[in-house]
């Protein structure tokens, strides 16, 4: 009996120290983190009775702002003007009841939300008194983002939309100099406004009607946070592997031909394949075979260069690595590692042109591919992409500017030069001069451009399809805008020129129509 009391009684000791140090945790280290957290619904309630900074596009269309509530606990709430809240859901982002943000307004909280203003600079008097009496400001956070621009680049989007044939697609228009998104739209897009109510159900059933967590869902942003196979785009990085690892590969005469067998592989490396069923024929120098777009050329040059050249070329244009953009939750595109390609030759001739097999397939956002192409035409120097021009306060004081900077050296100004001269070619005489399904662009825009028709296998009713993209910058002598544009999952009978090369040429049209 004495062994089962003194048992107890340890037992309820230990109970106790438990007790005591969880009470503690709680309310001496836990305490400020617990009282702060977004999760706390005083915090919350604080929060929303004071008004937020609003977001604007750079040419200054309120795109987010505060507003009285008209009823309950909480004094404002979130707006997100109708006219352009879908067209920006996905930048500019929502802030719910529940203190869970995304897009802007989570990468720019400390701004948008109600803080301690810094002193503003001025005469000594107005300076002593900042520093002496504390201000409570939100800042308003303006984009690079022109509102005629993306709603010019939804518009055309959306006539290549369709929920069966194309349920999603995206667009990307970057300055190459600076890395400032000028626009970027993915379908399908979202209104943030459900998502902005005060009441809890209604926040949660908005929440659970975009199907959150599914590959189809809304939230999911096609431009910056979705990959998709790539195909002949890729081909452009490949051409800078030749002219930065072994230049002397540029001059080999490949054979004119139709298919190639390579190492272990069951199926030919084919070219593309014409409406009655047989492969298109072609061959030739890297100068004759980047505007042709040919496969079995580009899987030769693929071999030739090697594991190590081909995976550090990618690595070096930003692949396999977070492209530190000021939105969170983008998605790194993938290329093969040397250690995956090396005794893989399959793999290795066909990730040449962007595309691999199995795990080691080719994944690139819009994004990336758009950083390819602005890197090229910005001399080899891909500049850190970002979506925030300025920020002020709310006496229209500038706090912080957008300071352009590079990201990485992806390749040099001579590789830069000789790709973007193989790129204008594929304008003039290659895949996206004019033709049957695309009309070409005008010689006086001087575009240099890469089309892209990845296979991406069989679709649900067993028809083939492709991933159909451009890529294009203009003008070639002085680029001031880049643009990648890509529609997934499309039948095969149609190129990326065909289908990719319209909503190319119009955003183009758009961009350097409002770029001075």
């Amino acid at each position: 009996m004495e062994r089962r009391i003194r048992r107890l009684g340890i037992f309820m000791v230990l109970c106790f120290v438990a007790l005591f140090l969880q009470l503690n945790n709680i309310q001496v280290l836990k305490a400020n983190s617990l009282a702060t957290s977004s999760s706390n619904p005083r915090v919350v309630q604080v929060e929303l009775s004071q008004p937020r900074g609003d977001i604007l596009s750079s040419d200054g269309v309120v795109l987010a702002k505060s507003v009285p509530a008209a009823s309950g606990v909480y004094k404002y709430r979130r707006v997100y003007p109708p006219n352009t809240a879908p067209l920006f859901s996905q930048i500019v982002g929502y802030d719910t009841i529940f203190g869970t943000r995304t897009g802007v307004e989570a990468e720019y909280n400390n701004y948008l939300d109600s803080h301690t203003s810094s002193p503003v600079s001025g005469s000594i008097i107005s300076t002593l008194h900042n520093l002496l009496v504390s201000h409570t400001t939100t800042d308003n956070v303006t984009l690079t983002i022109n509102s005629s621009l993306q709603l010019q680049v939804a518009t055309i989007m959306d006539k290549v939309y369709n929920p069966v044939t194309a349920p999603v697609e995206a667009a990307v228009v970057i300055d190459p100099k600076t890395g400032a998104i000028e626009a970027m739209y993915g379908n399908p897009t979202f209104n943030p406004n459900p998502l902005a109510a005060t009441n809890a159900k209604a926040v949660e059933a908005a929440y659970n009607a975009l199907d959150p967590g599914s590959d189809e869902s809304p939230l999911v942003s096609r431009a910056f946070q979705f990959g998709y196979i790539p195909g002949s785009t890729f081909k452009t990085v490949t051409s800078s592997a030749v002219y930065d690892h072994n230049p002397s590969l540029a001059k080999i005469n490949y054979p004119v031909t139709d298919c190639i067998k390579v190492n272990q592989r069951v199926q030919p490396v084919c070219n593309y394949q014409e409406a009655d069923g047989s492969h298109e024929r072609c061959g030739g120098v890297l100068e004759v075979t980047l505007p042709q777009s040919c496969d079995t050329a580009f899987a030769q040059l693929g071999l030739a260069l090697g594991p190590q050249a081909l995976s550090s070329e990618a690595d070096a244009f930003g692949f396999n690595q977070n492209i530190p953009i000021d939105l969170p939750d983008g998605q790194p595109s993938f290329f093969p590692s040397e250690s995956d390609l090396i005794g893989n030759d399959p793999v290795q001739a066909t990730a040449a042109f962007g595309q691999g097999a199995g795990k080691d397939t080719v994944i690139a956002t819009p994004l990336q591919m758009a950083l390819v192409a602005a890197g090229i035409a910005n001399n080899g120097v891909i500049m850190t992409p970002h979506v925030m021009e300025q920020i002020r306060d709310n006496q229209g004081n500038l706090v912080t500017a957008y300071t352009p900077k590079p990201w990485l050296t992806a390749t040099s100004q001579t590789t830069a030069a000789a790709v973007t001269s193989l790129m204008q070619k594929v304008v003039t005489t290659g895949t996206a001069a004019p033709g049957p399904g695309f009309s070409g662009f005008p010689a006086a825009w001087n575009v240099a451009a890469k089309t892209g028709t990845a296979e991406t296998g069989a679709g649900p009713q067993g028809n083939s399809l492709t991933n159909d993209w451009m890529i294009a910058f203009a003008p070639a002598n002085d680029p001031k805008v880049a643009v990648a544009v890509a529609v997934p999952n499309q039948a095969a009978s149609a190129t990326g020129a065909e289908v990719s090369g319209p909503p190319t040429k119009a955003i183009l049209a758009a961009a350097l129509g409002l770029t001075p």
